[in-house]
């Protein structure tokens, strides 16, 4: 029922920034928690960040000190602000949303919607 909209990706070269936004089409004041994956060909979705309803963040060792989680729930959004891209981090980043507790906030089988993606390129 929930759908999530990515947005804000691009290409952009190493050093460089962009700042994704997830838009959501309805949230409820049950708690929630909402994460950025990513997947690049060839390889498995991952992990990037998150951030629930009582302000919790989690980030992936890779993207720590480089990546910025960030709500504003009166506009059901989430934002991922990225500097200092690698070319590593070129991939499909999607944004996610599960509900209650439990579990590894980076398994991504405890997310039940999902948005299409927004792809991220950066070059060398």
């Amino acid at each position: 029922q929930v759908q999530l909209v990515e947005s804000g990706g691009g290409s952009v070269q190493a050093g460089g920034s962009l700042g994704l936004s997830c838009a959501a089409s309805q949230l409820t004041a049950a708690f929630y928690r909402v994460a950025w994956f990513r997947q690049a060909p060839g390889k498995q979705r991952e992990a990037v960040a998150s951030i629930s309803t009582v302000g919790s963040t989690y980030y992936a060792d890779s993207v720590k000190g480089r990546f910025t989680i960030s709500n504003d729930f009166t506009k059901k959004s989430v934002y991922l602000q990225m500097r200092g891209l690698k070319p590593e981090d070129t991939a499909m980043y999607y944004c996610a949303l599960r509900h209650g507790y439990g579990g590894s906030w980076s398994a991504d089988y405890h997310y039940n919607y999902w948005g299409q993606g927004t792809q991220v390129t950066v070059s060398s």
